[in-house]
């Protein structure tokens, strides 16, 4: 018998019917059996709704437990669920991820956040004054140094008109005439002119000169790096405005106290890229504010005379002169140098749609990096471990096998005790031990130099209290943690305190739209708010005891269902986005000028 169900939710869009099915019988064990079976069930649109919020995720959280209507004023429960009673006895939320090639859906939304974060602290909104858009701000590029000649693509004019598809004739990679073969006998030269997308792009030219220690050991102090050059330039930026004597503020701190401040501040906002060769290299917003005594944390403007020439000048000043020595590592004692590149790009960024580099051009271009890792180097490997690290470590393989090799090597622990068989006996014959005493605090009798009672109860408060300094630890340990990231281990978009909003608040924010926005389509009561809301009033709450149950989707058919129909939802948002565009555009254009 024919099936008229629809396979994904009802469109109205014309042209989209039912998919009826008059093949020979399908088998659940394949995705478009299992897609079947579950689209002939009767609660299919029930189970689609269910996972709407999770259905564009590829690796969806499955939670299990219950969910608990509380009064707020009374503490009596109103009503309880159970999962069990849900479709698949589950609830599924969204991973998250922000990589691209992990999770596509979660990676969008995670890119359109970062846009709007970016861009307020640019032109303002979001909670963010409009009065930022009158601040110098410069869009930065800070590149690694050379760590050996690699194969590359060199435009020295473009004659395009979008380099996103540039193309434009290359040069030569490296094209040399006094140079011959390197030490180890291989070409130093390359007359290729490279196109958009070759391999070849970032390989060495020699993996043997390649210093791939020195790079990976770079990435994993390149965040120590930029929070220097951030230092550097705000000393700078305080000296010119002494020598313009532009008096230092007074600002009120937690304690009571009175400290005096610089009378400007930068606010930058970074994305850290990895490059086809595997090294990092941030791109930066950086503006520049002012201080107000009175609210430390308002944002205000810089004093009359800081512009954007002043904030250029800073950058590249700390740019070129911060530099510092790793610590000392048993395989090179005197450390390694970690400095920036000599290509240091510094541009002004315009918040009227008028200049070569714009608020939005220049948020959108950060977006799209944040959502990317290592695919740039072919690389997309997990975390790797003991037992893995053999599948992608080659010390002569490829280059991106030869920097993970390094991280794993430079990694180790080289703190590592002398075995007990090789330690020196001690000659007394009851070693830490003393004759017996009582403690006076506690009156425990003990034969150990300290009372263990009190040194626990002692140990337990402290360990309650934050550490006034970081342990001493290997500085490379984290080689091997952040192998699979070819040593770099930090955050791929930070920003300043003050830059902008953070991405909880958008997310909170999205999450109460919504929430009324099924208000409104229902028309009903106001519904329940979470817990973790904390709201005074007598709304009921929803109080959920939820457990980790699981990873994914159970067959590959709801995952083809899931992910069909969120990809008609966003074909659906995006055709209404241009609609949306389209009419905007045709007023703007119909309105006289003034």
């Amino acid at each position: 018998m024919a099936s008229t169900l629809d396979l994904t939710p009802r469109a109205s869009a014309r042209g989209v019917g039912s998919n009826a099915d008059t093949t020979p019988p399908v088998y659940d064990y394949t995705a478009t059996g299992s897609a079947f079976v579950r689209a002939t069930q009767p609660d299919y649109f029930g189970w689609l709704e269910h996972v709407r919020a999770a259905a564009g995720c590829t690796r969806p959280i499955r939670l299990a437990g219950s969910l608990l209507t509380v009064d707020s004023s009374t503490g009596r429960v109103l009503d309880q669920r159970h999962t069990d009673a849900m479709p698949d006895a589950a609830i599924y939320t969204a991973c998250g991820n922000r990589r691209s090639r992990v999770c596509p859906s979660c990676a969008q939304t995670y890119q359109r956040d970062a846009f709007h974060l970016l861009r307020a602290g640019l032109v303002g909104g979001k909670g963010v004054p409009d009065s930022v858009a009158s601040h110098p701000a410069v869009f930065a590029t800070f590149t690694a140094p050379s760590f050996g000649t690699v194969h590359a693509r060199v435009v020295k004019r473009h004659t395009c008109r979008n380099r996103r598809r540039c193309d434009c004739r290359a040069e030569p990679c490296h094209a040399r005439r006094d140079a011959g073969l390197c030490e180890h006998g291989r070409p130093a030269v390359c007359w290729a002119r490279h196109e958009t997308g070759d391999a070849m792009l970032g390989q060495p030219l020699c993996l043997d000169c390649y210093d791939h220690d020195h790079q990976v050991v770079w990435n994993i102090f390149s965040g120590e790096l930029w929070h220097r050059t951030k230092q550097a330039a705000e000393r700078w930026l305080a000296k010119l405005a002494r020598r313009r004597g532009v008096p230092r503020v007074e600002v009120v701190t937690a304690s009571g106290n009175i400290r005096k401040v610089p009378p400007v501040r930068l606010s930058p906002g970074k994305v850290a890229e990895l490059q086809a060769r595997g090294a990092v290299h941030f791109h930066a917003i950086a503006r520049l504010d002012g201080v107000d005594g009175q609210n430390p944390d308002a944002i205000v403007p810089p004093p009359a005379g800081f512009g954007v020439d002043e904030l250029v000048d800073a950058l590249r000043h700390a740019a070129r002169h911060v530099t510092f020595h790793t610590p000392a590592h048993p395989d090179r004692p005197e450390g390694w140098p970690i400095t920036w590149g000599e290509q240091v790009d510094l541009e002004p960024i315009t918040t009227d749609g008028t200049g070569e580099v714009t608020d939005g051009m220049v948020a959108g271009y950060l977006a799209k990096y944040a959502t990317k890792s290592t695919e740039a180097t072919g690389h997309t490997s997990t975390r790797l471990t003991a037992d893995t690290i053999g599948d992608y470590a080659d010390p002569d393989g490829d280059h991106t096998a030869r920097l993970i090799d390094a991280c794993w090597r430079l990694g180790r622990p080289t703190g590592t005790p002398v075995p007990l068989s090789e330690r020196p006996r001690d000659p007394r014959p009851r070693p830490g031990f003393v004759d017996r005493w009582e403690c006076p605090d506690c009156g425990t009798h003990t034969r150990y130099p300290a009372c263990p009672v009190c040194i626990a109860a002692r140990q337990a408060a402290l360990d309650t209290q934050p550490a006034s300094r970081p342990q001493a630890t290997n500085p490379y340990a984290r080689l091997r943690r952040w192998a699979h990231m070819l040593g770099y281990g930090g955050h791929f978009l930070t920003k300043a305190r003050r830059y902008s909003v953070t991405f909880q608040l958008l997310r909170d924010t999205r999450v109460a739209f919504r929430r009324h926005e099924h208000e409104r389509q229902a028309d009903e009561q106001p519904a329940a708010l979470r817990a973790v809301d904390h709201l005074d009033d007598t709304t009921p709450l929803i109080v959920g005891t939820l457990t980790f149950a699981g990873v994914g989707w159970h067959t590959t058919g709801d995952a083809l269902l899931a992910n069909t129909a969120a990809a008609m939802a966003r074909a659906r948002h995006a055709t209404g986005r241009e609609e949306l565009a389209h009419e905007l555009a045709v007023q703007s254009s119909l309105t006289p000028a003034a």
